[in-house]
């Protein structure tokens, strides 16, 4: 109880700190305050299919891998499940929604039913970005269809709306995925690591996962996931939708239609 509530705490101190930046940054990007938080949350709103859809399936992919894996604990929580209630968070939310970090309801899984620990535990681990590497690959599919079948379309205001909330849908779970692969807990990455090299049931496991509050506000404040795996990202989206798809990503991603 008393490391649920200090978690709670740390969580709380850094959407406080991200949403005073984010205010200082509109105070100074020029123009009145009331505009640029008009267009912010109107933008913001634009995003909400993005981040119901890149956090549900996120974790329902972490449940159901377990469940597949022979563990019924997902199960037993309502976890094996699309519907976005069952994963998440209010709080993470939220600050997701506004601030641009969040979190969504880690899955409970107990890998003691898994046939072999280790692999269990790996599997589990990579099936949620993998699922948003999915989800980032049948969406720009789904963008370059309307673009080859009706271009007119995509150029009118109600096309240049969905193709914006498509290719938000689509860098969204890239970044969903970049970001949880990222080797530090209580992120996916680290606990793959952790099994992959085989120190997952050492103590210095537990040791640094104790630490793991304090590592992702460190992470989250001094913005390195961005400095780490924006350029990455970029010639990821590059590859998929320009050289794979030749579809213009960049333009529908950056100009709002708002």
């Amino acid at each position: 109880m008393r490391k649920k509530l200090y978690e709670n705490r740390m969580l709380l101190l850094l959407v406080v700190i991200l949403a005073a930046e984010r205010i200082s940054d509109m105070a100074v990007g020029g123009g009145s305050l009331g505009a640029s938080a008009g267009k912010w949350i109107m933008e913001t709103l634009m995003m909400l299919p993005a981040i119901l859809i890149g956090l549900s399936f996120h974790e329902f992919a972490h449940a159901k891998a377990s469940q597949m894996l022979g563990d019924p604990t997902p199960a037993y929580f309502g976890r094996v499940s699309m519907n976005p209630k069952a994963h998440m968070d209010p709080m993470g939310f939220v600050s997701l929604l506004f601030l641009g970090f969040g979190w969504g309801i880690p899955v409970p899984v107990d890998s003691r039913f898994y046939k072999n620990r280790r692999v269990g535990e790996i599997i589990v681990g990579l099936a949620g970005v993998v699922t948003n590497l999915v989800i980032a690959v049948m969406v720009g599919l789904i963008i370059k269809l309307f673009v080859v079948i009706s271009p007119e379309f995509v150029l009118s205001s109600f096309g240049s709306i969905l193709m914006y909330i498509l290719m938000r849908i689509c860098w969204t779970n890239l970044l969903l995925m970049a970001f949880n692969l990222i080797p530090c807990p209580p992120l996916d990455g680290f606990n793959v690591l952790a099994n992959v090299f085989g120190f997952a049931e050492k103590e210095i496991y537990h040791k640094i996962y104790s630490k793991s509050m304090l590592l992702l506000i460190l992470l989250v404040v001094f913005n390195i996931p961005g400095k780490i795996i924006t350029e990455p990202l970029i010639l990821l989206a590059d590859f998929l939708y320009g050289t794979c798809m030749n579809i213009p990503w960049a333009y529908f991603l950056v100009v709002s239609p708002i």
